[in-house]
């Protein structure tokens, strides 16, 4: 979903106002050249060989419509091997016995659509052995958006964690725990189109799906960035309240 101007607004490349929401098949593309800051681009190329600066599903989009293919645009995908470890930072810290969790007030409020990993893999089987489906776009999408918080909240019911949530100003939010965008744009897409033309729905409750993602977090951890879990800077952040 990142060909959406959401994602320049998002990542501050895209000038002008909030794009509204929920994005449809039909909602405005960027019009910036690039999809990403070169610092983000920089910092997930180990993990992500073809990314570059010239990266653009745009152009991809535009080149497979005209051999009336279809397009799937996906949300942020979660479950098991997920390159990115999306839900590290809460349970890393809730394994490491933290009894408080801190978000930047911006972060704790935003907003993004997901999708868990074998659902996401459906809709793609279902699109590619449906007839209907060539030439159409759909979003791959589950059909509500938790809050960061509220998304780590679900995370840490699976862990029965009894911590405490604390929310700061993003001004005494330590460094590592801030987002450089702007997060007054939410990243929510509406799937209706996928469900309605090809019959998709999620396979896996969500709960069962945090259960399979958390399970496969402990197994198989992921390297730990000293920065990205700077419990010093944090403790500081929640003694000065």
């Amino acid at each position: 979903m990142d060909v959406y101007r959401a994602c320049g607004v998002l990542h501050r490349l895209d000038p002008g106002p909030l794009e509204p929401l929920p994005l449809t098949e039909r909602s405005p593309r960027r019009t910036a050249a690039h999809t990403y800051p070169p610092q983000q681009v920089a910092a997930l190329q180990h993990l992500f060989g073809w990314l570059d600066d010239d990266y653009d599903k745009i152009a991809v989009e535009r080149a497979v419509r005209e051999l009336d293919a279809t397009v799937l645009r996906l949300p942020l995908v979660y479950g098991p091997s997920d390159p990115l470890h999306r839900l590290q930072p809460i349970v890393r810290r809730i394994l490491d016995g933290r009894r408080a969790i801190l978000f930047a007030e911006s972060m704790a409020a935003w907003r993004a659509s997901r999708g868990y990993v074998e659902d996401v893999a459906r809709a793609i089987a279902l699109a590619a052995t449906t007839d209907a489906a060539a030439g159409r776009i759909y979003n791959v999408a589950e059909p509500d958006a938790p809050s960061e918080l509220d998304w780590a909240r679900l995370v840490a019911a699976q862990l029965a964690w009894d911590g405490d949530f604390v929310v700061l100003p993003d001004d005494r939010t330590p460094p590592h725990l801030r987002h450089p965008g702007n997060l007054a744009q939410h990243w929510i897409a509406d799937s209706t189109r996928i469900r309605d033309e090809l019959g998709y729905a999620e396979a896996l409750d969500r709960a069962e799906a945090l259960a399979r993602t958390i399970a496969w977090e402990r197994e198989t951890p992921a390297p730990v960035s000293p920065q990205a879990f700077d419990y010093a800077a944090e403790d500081a952040a929640l003694t000065r309240g």
